[in-house]
């Protein structure tokens, strides 16, 4: 695609200000009528096709096998949470203890990529719920993030759409997220600055409250020393 100075402009613009348009990862509607093995192969021809663009010799032994692996990864691992049959099943059990205070889940791994250049995004997830007669296994909050990490993304959305997911699964609007990640597309290219990091938090229903959102806060930043 060539892309004349006002497009490019535009292009550079929305990778700049980190923006998404949806908080719905945007997918068209027949993103799921090829089976993963047929993904599989036509990525591997593409991925085959910019090598070869970039002047790769492809018939060396480190080289062949590249474009393959990488469309295995793509649709088994880094973007494998694009498909809803991969969606962990979350359940719940009545809260018969009665905890009725925070519970907060904090330094969740996320692996995730970036949409706008198909760069790593990695850092820490922090979740938080109080309970309205229900909890959700503590894995599961993990499985979760990780869930929706696998696919391409933007921090914003990333946040939001683990909110909305435990605030359905908990059946309570009480949940909080907040994300602290570095992006490769800052740190490895561009302005190139390898100590800067993201943070973006979404917070429901009580954690909308300053007092409920510090004490959130608060939790996440206590030391874990085991």
């Amino acid at each position: 695609m060539k892309l004349d100075g006002a497009w490019e402009e535009k292009f550079d613009a929305i990778e700049n200000d980190h923006v998404s348009s949806n908080q719905e990862t945007p997918m068209r509607k027949d993103a799921f009528v090829l089976s993963d093995d047929h993904k599989i192969e036509q990525i591997s021809r593409n991925v085959e096709e910019i090598m070869h663009t970039l002047g790769l010799d492809l018939s060396d032994d480190s080289l062949k096998g590249t474009p393959l692996r990488v469309a295995k990864m793509y649709v088994k691992e880094v973007f494998g949470g694009l498909h809803p049959d991969r969606k962990p099943k979350s359940s719940t059990f009545d809260n018969k203890y009665k905890y009725g205070e925070m519970l907060v889940e904090k330094n969740i791994t996320v692996y995730s990529t970036c949409e706008h250049h198909l760069l790593p995004i990695v850092g820490k997830a922090h979740i938080a719920y109080i309970s309205k007669g229900t909890v959700v296994g503590l894995s599961k909050m993990n499985r979760i993030v990780d869930y929706f990490a696998k696919r391409p993304q933007v921090q914003e959305r990333l946040n939001i759409q683990i909110v909305k997911e435990l605030q359905k699964v908990l059946g309570t609007e009480d949940v909080a997220c907040v994300i602290d990640a570095k992006h490769l597309c800052v740190n490895s290219r561009g302005i190139r600055d390898v100590d800067s990091s993201t943070v973006t938090a979404e917070y429901g229903g009580k954690f909308k409250k300053e007092f409920t959102r510090r004490e959130f806060l608060d939790y996440i930043n206590l030391e874990t020393n085991f």
